[in-house]
């Protein structure tokens, strides 16, 4: 059987200090990575097929990394090292 588990982008990412839905925001964060804009300003991911950036799907990533954390608080870089934030989220 194939190994099913892989590692988003999201995994490895610095939990931001205020967030109050990790879930939502490292699902966010995901898309966000897979929208990312290429070098002539289009989104490079296979689903938008060249539209110019930013598409949808980034718009509403970006909209739901913000909702997901806690408005009142200033985020801030979490600094703990990657096993750590995994365990706390």
């Amino acid at each position: 059987m194939p190994e099913t588990n892989r590692t988003r982008s999201s995994q490895d990412a610095a939990l931001p200090r205020g967030v109050t839905d990790p879930l939502l925001w490292r699902a966010a964060y995901d898309v966000a990575a897979a929208h990312r804009p290429d070098a002539a300003g289009r989104c490079s991911s296979l689903l938008c097929a060249g539209r110019p950036a930013p598409c949808e799907p980034l718009d509403a990533a970006r909209r739901a990394m913000r909702l997901a954390g806690d408005a009142g608080r200033r985020a801030e870089p979490d600094t703990r090292v990657g096993a750590q934030r995994r365990r706390a989220a």
